[in-house]
């Protein structure tokens, strides 16, 4: 492993800063043989809902490799390790057996374990829908709790609940597949409820160190015009605010409240549950988005889909380098998105950790990966230098995985998996992230 690219050593941040990287259940475990289904499971069986028709069956088979899997965070010198507990698993006969030997081998090998307990696997007899699977989210998480309690100091409600409202209930594009458009809100209210439940739940089991992972990113006008900048903030709304308002002021945006299904009291109580204390705010940052006016037509953006009715476009992000997934590569978003979220949110919001950022890149000898961790990082400690409370730092991905309605097709590891042989290979950027956080002292 050669890291070759030269860069400064990585700014200092405050004492106790949790240097982590993430995965899911989903994405890795594979032994799907052992766990309840999931609506995973159903989607990716359906012909043509993967582009290279591929599943999750096998996956990592970090099921079975784990010890492999953990050794290598060991070798890296992560603080912490992100990983999802599978509800499937979890409701299956010796389910939960799993996260207790990996969190015992991840404590054992120094390793912070931080669980997320939804990572879109919803069980397939559930639909969120349904108000009903808010409440069975909370008696899971409370499960969950009073077997890895005694050692799990650090906590995770939710992953993306905008992007499982948005891909998988709105345009249809995952699991479950459902393309309701803007009937789809019910969704994420269901999920805003059961965060709300579960840090209850998580609380009166003990729990003290509780977040959740939104996905966030600046919006950015496609101009000047009214209807460009109308359509952006329209945007923003249902991407960033919708999911963050509730949690951190207690009130959906303007006009949404009364879209949302409510508790027989009325969204007022509801709103009281979702608004549960946060002990930190997580976010996962990949990209900015150019929005614009509605343009009339069917859009293809980002291997999506956009209907003609929906009411704005999203548009190229041009003068940018990209991924080999196309994203655009904007290290001072991220400054500008944390320094806004400070701006709009100011005491209500809570210290703040990246729980997600990568890119996916083709290679071992992944220069660009280097650059893009190395550009995010700095960007990170500059909104640090500017009053955001910034608290960790975790990289998407450990694993090369089963990249959703990709399938295979897209590599954001810092580990090589060979899915043929299941081989681990260390990448050019995880000797330089791990050389990197040695240099710390």
């Amino acid at each position: 492993m050669i890291a070759r690219m030269a860069t400064n050593p990585l700014p200092q941040f405050p004492p106790g800063f949790l240097w982590g990287v993430s995965t899911s259940a989903h994405q890795i475990e594979g032994a799907v043989q052992e766990r309840d289904p999931s609506v995973w499971d159903a989607f990716t069986a359906e012909p043509g809902r993967v582009k290279d028709g591929s599943t999750a069956a096998v996956a990592c088979d970090h099921y079975h490799r784990y010890p492999e899997d953990v050794a290598l965070l060991a070798d890296l010198g992560v603080d912490a390790y992100r990983f999802s507990v599978s509800w499937p698993r979890v409701n299956s006969p010796g389910g939960l057996d799993f996260y207790d030997r990996l969190v015992d081998a991840l404590c054992a090998a120094g390793v912070r374990p931080v669980p997320t307990l939804f990572h879109w696997d919803l069980p397939l007899e559930l639909d969120w829908l349904n108000r009903d699977t808010a409440e069975r989210f909370a008696e899971y998480a409370g499960v969950v709790a009073a077997r890895l309690g005694d050692r799990v100091r650090k906590w995770i409600t939710l992953n993306e609940p905008a992007e499982h409202t948005l891909l998988g209930h709105a345009l249809g594009a995952h699991a479950p597949g459902r393309r309701l458009l803007f009937d789809a809100l019910p969704v994420a209210h269901h999920q805003l409820l059961a965060h709300g439940l579960a840090v209850r739940a998580l609380r009166a089991a003990g729990a003290a160190d509780i977040g959740i992972a939104n996905s966030h990113g600046p919006t950015w006008a496609a101009s000047r015009s009214p209807e460009d900048v109308e359509a952006a903030d329209f945007y923003d709304l249902l991407l960033n605010r919708l999911f963050a308002d509730p949690l951190l002021l207690g009130r959906y945006p303007e006009g949404i409240g009364e879209l949302m299904p409510g508790h027989p009291e009325g969204v007022e109580a509801d709103l009281k549950v979702i608004a549960e204390p946060l002990d930190w705010y997580g976010i996962n940052y990949y990209q900015p988005t150019r929005v614009g006016a509605p343009q009339g037509t069917e859009i293809e953006f980002g291997g999506l889909t956009l209907p003609a009715e929906l009411p704005f476009s999203v548009r190229e992000l041009e003068g940018y380098p990209v991924t080999d997934f196309g994203w655009p590569v904007v290290p001072e978003a991220l400054t500008e998105l944390l320094v806004g979220f400070r701006a709009r949110y100011g005491d209500r919001l809570p210290p703040v950790v990246i729980t997600e950022n990568g890119c996916s890149y083709e290679g071992i000898d992944d220069q660009e990966r280097i650059a893009f961790l190395d550009g995010h990082v700095r960007a990170l400690h500059r909104a640090s230098e500017q009053g955001v409370d910034v608290r960790g730092y975790f990289v998407w991905s450990l694993l090369d995985n089963f990249e959703w309605a990709e399938g295979y097709a897209r590599r954001f590891g810092l580990v090589h998996v060979d899915y043929d042989t299941q081989k681990r290979t260390p990448k050019a950027s995880y000797a330089w992230l791990r050389d990197a956080l040695r240099a710390r002292g």
